[in-house]
């Protein structure tokens, strides 16, 4: 790396990828999102260490090693091999890649577990409980989504909230006193409100976790292998959420000899994961750097998921998109500019052929498209290919102001949503200024300009203009397309300008005399969006075919089975026409935030991610069934979301919150964790 020691530094990172599988696109936006931070960080006069790798010990690596007949080394060489050439082709711009397994992290996280184990954060005990190899976690029984249980009652195992089965784990570990930073976390949370982003991260660790009660933190094992020993009794080997975690620093140098690099970027500015793995990075993570005595990083952001109709990708489903198909069939400008325009800050996004195809189509080919290729055909046609520039003695039209504060606006609002790491919306900005320079081209009509000879300074203000603002949109998209920019230099003539940076990226910079090019070439082709939308939608077919030989007297091909003769028992409301239910809309929604309603005993007021433009609200007479309602944090319910809003104690209703009651019991309809919010049910 070149010397910038006059430049203030950006330190970003990626979750380190767990290699037990080929990342789809969901996977990579982490580190899309990191590498869009990364390059506009860089382009904003920032010396930028931007970090990513891999997760590599872990039970669950020893046992598909094992599956395979191979060592786990063996595993994750080809694992790491294959996603860093995934991370070639995304052109992602990473300055270093950190494998857990490599000898430096070994010895450094070695250190800092006996430091720990010395000042006595570290301590030895037993621990039993519910384990999921699959998420390499630990969980309560009350944490567990599903309990199964023997005729005399007897929990014998369960399922994880993700679903994975777990198993009953007995074991000798050592454990970190996460309980005794408890309160600290909480002041720190509370002492910086961006420190976790979005903002309701940290209202969803309070009453989750912490104030239910923080426990010690199992941080050894025994009962496998592979994994990095402790130093001091090595029948152990450290847990993989503290051989993980510790990578941001290790990677850096932390507990080397040469901590140069440690001690010039950390803390990072932004740890940059999904929201899956948020408690391990807003909880276990601060309070290891308490205990070290660190500093925290400056900021955490847990984005939503890349989910599919039917929920979250996977291979059983036949349901996932990886990015080298996407890439292959549309280039990856195009790969990249999808992901990364359709995701929202914090909120899960549902992926579609439809939306992908219609996305391309609409704002690369039709309106950043057929700006450039319009501006450079009429600049051929009028000036003879020649840029006209301020020299030419341009005549401002009527809208030529308009149109620059627009930008102006627009640039304003761009670096605001980048510092916010809110890249749609810095995206939203972008394609916002490409509309609105192809509505000044109707307004200012040049074909009608170029008829009178005294209208030709006003057309060359035009002209300038569309130049312009194809120049300023160019150097917006650098941090989200890695070709697409030069391009559009190249096709303008602008020989020098990915010199620029964007720091001093400003209005009316078209210097010398610059010359399109003679034809212009459409750098985002129209698709045919049946065709496309079919192709994509083939890449997730799976034979679902069922088993023809069910055998089961409760099969749906039971002879004796006749539906039409069976007795439908109705509680409230006779049958209803299809017609009318069709009008109801119900959609899964998470809860933001919820809190009783002054002055009465039953209501709760929950704040709602429903998929709608802002959180919703809906009152609910459920108090008395979810004492601790703040429990409910987090948790996606299903909800009416078309009933016509309604005041109740003062309090819009926007909605009703979908419930099952038997024998006085109340029980909330909650909706699977990997649903989308917004997501329509039916």
């Amino acid at each position: 790396m070149t010397e910038q020691t006059n430049k203030p530094t950006f330190y970003i990172t990626t979750p380190i990828y767990y290699p037990s599988g080929k990342l789809h696109i969901g996977n990579a936006y982490s580190t899309l999102a990191c590498d869009a931070m990364s390059r506009y960080k860089r382009l904003m006069g920032y010396d930028v260490f931007f970090l990513t790798g891999t997760d590599e010990h872990g039970q669950k690596i020893e046992a598909k090693a094992n599956d395979l007949g191979i060592s786990p080394k063996e595993y994750v060489d080809g694992m790491a091999e294959s996603i860093q050439a995934l991370w070639k082709t995304l052109d992602v711009s990473n300055d270093y890649f950190i494998r857990t397994t490599d000898d430096y992290h070994v010895t450094s996280t070695q250190k800092a577990f006996e430091q720990l184990l010395a000042q006595g954060d570290i301590y030895l005990g037993e621990y039993q409980g519910w384990y999921s190899v699959s998420d390499e976690e630990y969980f309560t029984e009350s944490q567990l989504a599903e309990v199964y249980k023997d005729e005399a009652g007897n929990v014998i195992g369960g399922k994880a909230p993700s679903g994975h089965e777990v198993e009953l784990v007995k074991e000798e570990s050592y454990f970190f006193r996460m309980s005794k930073y408890a309160d600290r976390l909480v002041e720190y949370y509370e002492a910086h409100d961006d420190f976790l982003v979005p903002a309701f991260r940290k209202t969803e660790m309070i009453n989750n976790f912490i104030k239910p009660g923080l426990e010690d933190l199992a941080v050894s094992r025994t009962t496998f292998s592979w994994g990095i020993p402790v130093e001091s009794d090595p029948k152990h080997v450290v847990y993989v959420w503290i051989d993980a975690l510790i990578n941001y620093i290790t990677a850096l140098g932390y507990g080397s000899e040469d901590e140069t690099l440690f001690n010039k970027y950390w803390p990072a500015d932004v740890h940059v994961i999904g929201k899956d793995i948020s408690r391990f990075h807003m909880i276990y993570w601060p309070t290891m750097l308490m205990a070290l005595g660190l500093p925290l990083p400056k900021k955490i952001f847990a984005h939503g998921w890349m989910l599919m109709k039917d929920g979250k990708m996977s291979k059983s489903k036949g349901n996932v998109i990886y990015p080298d198909q996407l890439i292959d069939r549309y280039g990856l400008d195009a790969t990249r500019f999808y992901l990364l325009r359709e995701m929202s800050q914090g909120n899960d996004t549902v992926f579609t052929p439809e939306d992908f195809v219609n996305r391309v189509n609409f704002e690369l080919a039709n309106d950043l498209g057929n700006l450039l290729n319009r501006t450079v055909a009429m600049m051929n046609k009028y000036f003879d290919g020649a840029i006209p520039v301020a020299s030419d003695a341009l005549e401002a039209t009527e809208f030529d102001s308009q149109l620059e504060a627009y930008v102006k606006a627009e640039l304003e609002g761009y670096h605001a949503a980048m510092e916010n790491l809110a890249f749609n919306q810095a995206l939203d900005h972008v394609m916002k200024i490409v509309s609105r320079a192809n509505k000044y081209i109707d307004e200012t009509a040049p074909w009608v300009l170029i008829k009178e000879e005294a209208s030709h300074p006003q057309l060359k203000s035009v002209m300038n203009h569309l130049a312009d603002v194809l120049r300023l949109s160019a150097h917006l998209l650098r941090p989200f397309m890695t070709s697409a920019p030069q391009q559009i230099f190249d096709q303008l003539g602008l020989e020098n300008e990915a010199d620029r940076d964007l720091q001093t990226l400003a209005w009316g910079q078209i210097e010398g005399q610059p010359n399109v090019i003679k034809k212009g070439v459409p750098i985002f082709p129209r698709l045919d969006t049946e065709v496309e939308i079919q192709y994509i939608h083939d890449l997730m077919a799976v034979d679902n075919q069922a088993d023809e030989d069910a055998e089961d007297s409760n099969s749906v091909d039971d002879p004796n089975w006749d539906p039409a003769n069976v007795e439908l028992v109705h509680y409230e409301t006779a049958a209803i026409e299809f017609d009318d239910f069709i009008k109801v809309e119900m959609k899964v929604a998470e809860v933001i935030d919820v809190k009783p309603v002054e002055g009465s005993n039953k209501l709760l007021r929950f704040r709602l991610d429903a998929g709608d433009k802002g959180h919703r609200q809906i009152l609910s007479g459920i108090a008395k069934y979810y004492p601790d309602h703040e429990a409910l944090i987090g948790k996606k319910l299903t909800i009416v979301a078309n009933l016509k809003p309604r005041k109740m104690m003062g309090h819009v209703s926007q909605g009703m919150i979908l419930s099952a009651e038997s024998d006085g019991q109340l029980s909330l309809v909650f909706a699977p964790e990997d649903a989308a919010n917004g997501a329509l049910l039916g």
